[in-house]
């Protein structure tokens, strides 16, 4: 290997100039062909579009609906709370500590896991057997 022999590992290709005479190799219509709707300014069709054929996104049927009433709680469990330091444990204590990163709509704890300790918990909604195995413990449950 020599100094003239070194290439660098990433060569650039020059870009195409079109439209700068016949002796370019692309001038006169730029690599455009002649005449109709690719070689017009601002040419091509829209996305979807299938030459007036009906497209078939609208072929198919409609599925299924969007809830706007709808909630999405963010679900904590049991052995999530034994995390938290904190005696009263609520959402923003719990984003705090982070234990969760967001609230949603609320949260619901689940009775996943086991508690160890005595709280006081504040949510939006209880399953039947996080509310008992909080309350075994000797602790509170608060439904905001």
């Amino acid at each position: 290997m020599e100094l003239g022999n070194i290439k660098a590992s990433q060569e650039r290709t020059a870009k195409k100039r079109v439209g700068r005479g016949t002796g370019s190799g692309l001038g006169k219509t730029s690599g455009r062909g002649h005449k109709g709707q690719k070689a017009r300014s601002g040419g091509g069709v829209r996305r979807g579009f299938e030459g007036g054929q009906t497209p078939l996104y609208r072929r198919l049927p409609k599925r299924g609906f969007k809830n706007i009433n709808s909630k999405t709680y963010t679900e904590v469990t049991l052995t999530m709370l034994n995390k938290s330091k904190a005696e009263e444990v609520t959402a923003e204590s719990l984003i705090a500590e982070r234990i969760i990163r967001k609230a949603n709509d609320g949260i619901v704890i689940l009775g996943t896991g086991s508690l160890d300790k005595k709280l006081t918990v504040k949510a939006n909604r209880f399953t039947a057997t996080a509310k008992e195995k909080i309350e075994a413990v000797g602790g509170k449950v608060e439904v905001i």
